[in-house]
């Protein structure tokens, strides 16, 4: 993409140099000086604004390709996380967390435990409490879902900072806005593959559901 950029940015400047000298020399010929030169200021003038949306082009196709190629690298990982039965992926995640910082990380590892798939504490020593959903890349995680770890999160286990991954594409309308309201960081498909690819924790906090993901479908955002 640069030397694509850089061989239109030589091409526009040979323009606009070869249309000054044959302006000028216009010019001279008829005895119009005056005008050759305001000639040449406004072909001048075009050939740099040419350049500059050259320049522009290339840098708006330059990101769309190194956002297209992340996504891609995102994507081969989560493939390896989809192969994983949900048991490993709560493995994988407490794995993620301990990268982290994360110390005292415990994985459940059996049903029944009220959400708190994974526990730990952060680096600064708040209690982390994670929900994790192995789901088809995609399914969205329901209002549904929210709702139970939301009533476990904090009234049962405590948590400062309460966490709900899932390998689905997205969250309902409706279940990220329970989320938004009740604190709840959701990490979404994408999210997730930013964080396995090296994003730290602390990095992902903040975003709760933002960062990507695909808005569902009509009929699907309510539940």
């Amino acid at each position: 993409m640069k030397k694509r950029t850089r061989r239109r940015l030589q091409v526009w400047g040979a323009v606009a140099v070869s249309v000054v000298l044959v302006g000028s020399a216009v010019g001279r010929a008829a005895g119009w000086p005056v005008l050759a030169a305001v000639l040449g200021a406004v072909l001048v003038g075009g050939a740099a604004a040419g350049i500059w949306r050259a320049h522009r082009l290339a840098v708006a196709r330059d990101r769309q390709w190194r956002a297209q190629e992340e996504a891609r690298a995102r994507e081969l990982t989560m493939a390896e996380v989809d192969a994983l039965s949900w048991q490993d992926f709560e493995v994988y995640v407490a794995d993620l967390c301990r990268r982290d910082g994360c110390t005292q990380v415990v994985v459940s590892g059996r049903s029944g435990d009220l959400g708190a798939d994974v526990v730990g504490h952060l680096a600064d020593g708040r209690k982390l409490v994670v929900q994790c959903k192995k789901y088809a890349p995609h399914r969205s995680v329901s209002s549904q879902d929210m709702q139970k770890f939301v009533g476990t999160a904090r009234l049962e286990h405590g948590a400062d900072v309460a966490l709900f991954v899932t390998t689905g594409r997205t969250f309902t309308k409706a279940a990220l806005g329970l989320a938004v309201r009740q604190d709840i960081v959701a990490v979404h498909r994408d999210l997730l593959g930013a964080w396995a690819k090296g994003a730290r924790l602390e990095t992902l906090l903040p975003l709760n559901g933002r960062g990507g993901g695909a808005v569902p479908r009509s009929g699907r955002s309510s539940a």
